[in-house]
């Protein structure tokens, strides 16, 4: 999803936009401020890559990371690929995950005379909402550019909800309306990024802050209604990226430099008190090479060091480093009726830890290999296959937490296999775009880790469930039509079947049962209408029943759930001044739904924005 599809979603962040690829599920606890994660195709958070204009974001301490801290605003598109990207210049860690999301961030571009553009979003709405954002974009040089983006959101994050629950013999339990409580958000995000053009390349630099303080809003058990969690996030990073042609040799350079600063607070009356402090560092650097040797093949290597470390002023803690190397070695060949693509990755990890015997050190091979045909002449019909090996150690939380760590996991390695068919025509007919893709796959997951909410939020349980079979189908479809000379009408659509199961040990109660959290069915579609600056979209998500915990029983079944949502926007054009007036309701029936078991979510809720742009 790129460009204008992106700002006409009803979606404020990026884990929100995401539920409209086939094959996602976004686990979140519910508010403004609640944490969102997203898992591709039942295989983890830690299988999925998040790169950030070329560079991979990062979390040694516990693998995930939180979607909703980025906002749209900011974001020009958003892709998702299952195996990995379609081109082999490319970091070697990049070649490692299981899927990856890309998020690219907005490129300016100045027509001749222009030196600057600003643009100013005031957006408040439900949960005291006030979330105000600007960018602005200089012309340095012919060559240099710069764009400063800043946003704040603040929420009380507080909202009704209804808590109902059924006892296994089908009696009522529960049944109240009660106020969520400690989902409150207080966040600033700055950005400052600079590009330039050199005569055989490119580089820019980016420079990101996140700092928010928010509640942690708890399950809602026992009728407990209120927690003590907080957390204090300040998540900073740098990073350079080079990219040099010279010839048929093209070289692709990275470095970052991070550091993450977590405080968490629980003052629960019946629980042990916490004050906990966490810091994370991280540095990285990449060298990605390209090399045609013909017209239609080419050859590629890349080299990544990273090295990771992790502090906290708790008790007896290991403070754990990670040397972490990757080697890959790509080619893919172009023969415009048939492409291929194979690749071959290394991945080497020491880690060392204080006072304690640290796990072994792992080297593993990952082989992958893409295949994609046309059979027919004009290429709009398309079969696409492949075959992947990914790997990934357990995170620091996995292995050294005294209270959730578990040194004992193995690491978890992945089998993917995928066969698919897609149908894409363009045309200036009525009919102007016309998409349609089925895929089929497979995924074997050999030691995977779930992790379980322990009582709080923040706090994990590690298991290794030892082999899961993952079977699935991802439908997609899009149709773009233009009946009336100004009206335009699109329609995008996703289904998506999956059978994760454990067959661990066939002596387990839970024995070939579905995992926890994964549906069996998911899908979601978008409905828009363009009318002479007038803007209407409807979105709806739907996700079936789910199992909260390894068995498969009545006691722990989820209910499905599905929400629809309503936009209208407007345009105007003030000579150079652009406006934009936006309008949203969501969850319009008002249906209560949990996306995590006891974490209710928002029933109908509303937003209102405008945006002025110069």
């Amino acid at each position: 999803m790129s460009g204008e599809e992106l700002r006409r979603l009803n979606s404020n962040s990026v884990a929100d936009a995401l539920r409209y690829f086939s094959g996602v599920q976004v686990k979140d606890y519910g508010g403004v401020g609640g944490i969102k994660t997203v898992n591709i195709r039942s295989m983890g958070t830690n299988h999925t890559g998040v790169v950030y204009d070329g560079v991979e974001l990062g979390n040694a301490q516990n693998g995930q990371i939180d979607l909703g801290q980025f906002s749209l605003d900011n974001i020009e598109a958003l892709s998702l690929y299952n195996g990995q990207k379609s081109e082999i210049l490319q970091p070697a860690k990049d070649f490692g995950s299981a899927g990856t999301i890309y998020m690219r961030t907005r490129t300016p571009v100045f027509n001749e005379g222009e030196t600057y553009h600003a643009r100013a979003t005031i957006r408040t709405g439900s949960f005291d909402l006030l979330n105000p954002s600007a960018l602005i974009e200089l012309r340095l040089s012919n060559r240099v550019s710069a764009s400063l983006s800043t946003e704040w959101i603040n929420s009380s994050g507080k909202y009704k909800f209804r808590y109902r629950r059924v006892n296994p013999a089908g009696e009522l339990a529960y049944d109240t309306t009660a106020v969520r409580q400690n989902g409150d958000i207080n966040a600033t995000r700055i950005e400052l990024n600079t590009r330039g053009t050199l005569n055989n390349g490119t580089w820019n630099f980016k420079v990101y802050n996140y700092n928010s303080e928010r509640g942690v809003p708890g399950a809602i058990v026992n009728n407990v209604w209120r927690r003590g969690e907080r957390i204090w996030d300040t998540n900073s990073f740098a990073q350079g990226r080079y990219t040099g042609y010279f010839g048929k040799f093209t070289t692709l350079n990275n470095i970052k430099y991070a550091f993450y600063r977590t405080h968490y607070v629980n003052n629960e009356d019946k629980q042990v008190k916490i004050d906990n402090l966490y810091k994370q560092k991280e540095i990285y650097f990449s060298s990605a090479n390209e090399y045609e040797i013909t017209d239609f093949w080419s050859i590629s290597a890349s080299y990544d060091f990273m090295w990771n470390t992790l502090e906290a002023d708790v008790y007896g803690f290991v403070k754990p480093d990670r040397i972490s190397q990757y080697l890959s070695a790509a080619t893919a060949l172009d023969l415009d009726r048939f492409k291929i693509q194979a690749s071959a990755l290394g991945t080497f990890i020491h880690d060392r830890i204080k006072g304690q015997q640290a796990p072994s050190d792992k080297n593993v091979f990952s082989p992958a290999i893409f295949m994609n045909g046309y059979p027919l002449r004009n290429k709009d019909f398309s079969i696409r296959v492949f075959y992947k090996k990914s790997f990934r150690m357990p995170t620091f939380n996995d292995l050294y937490y005294a209270d959730m760590g578990n040194s004992k996991l193995s690491p978890e390695r992945v089998a993917q296999y995928n066969i698919g068919l897609l149908y894409d025509h363009k045309s200036t007919s009525v009919i102007s775009a016309a998409r349609v893709s089925v895929d089929a796959y497979y995924n074997r997951v050999k030691d995977k880790i779930v992790a379980y909410p322990k009582g709080q939020q923040f706090r994990w349980t590690m298991l290794n469930l030892g082999l899961v079979d993952i079977h699935g189908v991802d439908l997609t479809g899009l149709l773009t039509i233009n009946p009336y000379k100004d009206l335009y009408m699109t329609v995008r659509g996703q289904y998506t079947f999956q059978r994760a199961i454990d067959i661990t040990n066939p002596a387990d109660n839970y024995y070939r049962d579905q995992i926890p959290y994964i549906p069996r069915h998911s899908g979601a579609a978008v409905v828009n209408l363009q009318w002479r600056g007038w803007g209407l979209n409807y979105s709806w998500i739907y996700v079936g029943e789910r199992y909260n915990q390894q068995e498969n029983i009545r006691y722990n079944y989820t209910q499905p759930w599905y929400t629809s949502d309503l936009s209208l926007s407007k345009d105007f054009q003030l000579g150079r001044v652009s406006l934009r007036a936006l309008i949203e309701v969501n969850n319009i029936l008002s249906q209560d739904y949990d996306v995590i078991l006891n974490y209710p979510m928002p029933k109908r809720n509303y937003r209102f924005t405008i945006t002025v742009e110069i």
